[in-house]
């Protein structure tokens, strides 16, 4: 899988719609039982930064395996 594929664009772009999800709803969950109080343009900024730090580690990630693929070729 290239980089910049549109295989990898979808690996990458699936993972982080998860952690956008997830992250929101770990804030949704942390209101319902009363643990922290939820400002929700705060909640969604939050879950944004998640997301697109996903994809940096997508991209991290892919280019680190790609370049140990190489060393050991």
């Amino acid at each position: 899988m290239k980089l910049f594929s549109k295989r990898f664009a979808i690996y990458a772009g699936e993972r982080s719609v998860k952690t956008f999800f997830q992250s929101l709803l770990a804030m949704f969950g942390g209101q319902q039982l009363q643990v922290f109080d939820v400002d929700w343009v705060g909640v969604l900024g939050v879950s944004l930064g998640a997301a697109l730090l996903s994809i940096a580690t997508s991209v991290v990630s892919k280019s680190k395996l790609t370049s140990d693929v190489n060393e050991v070729d």
